[in-house]
């Protein structure tokens, strides 16, 4: 039963993706990605334009002279393939973002334990394409409507406070950032990454599956699962403050 829930909420997960990506024309691929030194290094830019064409789209590199009908940058994804830290393991993911940079899609995680580097590289680019392949991409004729990323103001949040002194639970007003972050399966767990794409928060797997040890930069606390919400609670000055965090798994 559960495998089955499991395999409708990925198919509908691929779906509303595809529904996205489907309503842009093309993508550009960069001529170097910035964790290579040089140009098209191992020929991965190569290789990256390849794996977008073998899942339907078209693509150009970045300083390609477009064709008139692609003048629209908003009518556009743009690529980019960014390395994760990983102890003998090469972890590639690949994101595609408008014409804004605010990401629209990023692939799962793709891995390798070879040692050559080009090697390394092909096989954990591949292997992240999967997912881009699985979204079985057809541009739909509908034009792409970009635009500044809409935030709505933050709502002032209850953030509970408890003293350990008396015990007494209090509570007061605090403005909460509204951005989704987007989890990113580690070997541990997750790390939860902004728009940029960068790592903001790092999730460690406990015995609970809706409570995880969250560490935010010097903060570690635990990221907790209450009413459908995700709350990051941490200890500052002896006081237990509570976040409410948009966390899309």
């Amino acid at each position: 039963m559960k495998k089955s829930l499991l395999f409708l909420f990925m198919l509908l997960v691929n779906f509303s993706f595809a529904q996205s990506i489907n309503n842009y024309k093309a993508v550009i691929v960069p001529l170097k990605f910035d964790f290579l030194k040089v140009e098209n290094q191992y020929r991965m830019n190569t290789l990256t334009k390849y794996n977008f064409e073998k899942a339907g789209f078209v693509a150009f590199y970045k300083k390609a002279e477009l064709p008139q009908e692609y003048y629209n940058r908003c009518d556009l994804l743009f690529a980019d393939v960014v390395k994760e830290n990983g102890f003998l393991t090469t972890k590639l993911v690949v994101v595609l973002k408008d014409c804004n940079d605010k990401i629209i899609f990023q692939s799962v995680m793709g891995s390798s334990r070879e040692k050559e580097y080009q090697v390394a590289y092909a096989e954990a680019l591949n292997k992240a394409f999967v997912s881009i392949l699985n979204l079985k991409y057809k541009y739909n004729g509908t034009k792409a409507i970009a635009q500044d990323q809409v935030v709505e103001p933050a709502s002032k949040d209850r953030v509970m406070i408890q003293k350990n002194t008396n015990e007494v639970v209090t509570t007061m007003s605090q403005s909460i950032g509204a951005d989704l972050l987007y989890a990113q399966a580690t070997s541990t767990g997750f790390q939860l990454i902004d728009s940029s794409p960068k790592v903001v928060m790092k999730l460690l797997k406990t015995s609970q599956k809706n409570s995880f040890i969250a560490i935010k930069g010097d903060i570690q606390g635990s990221l907790i699962l209450k009413e459908n919400q995700w709350y990051f609670e941490y200890y500052k000055s002896d006081v237990l403050v509570s976040e409410k965090i948009n966390v899309k798994f």
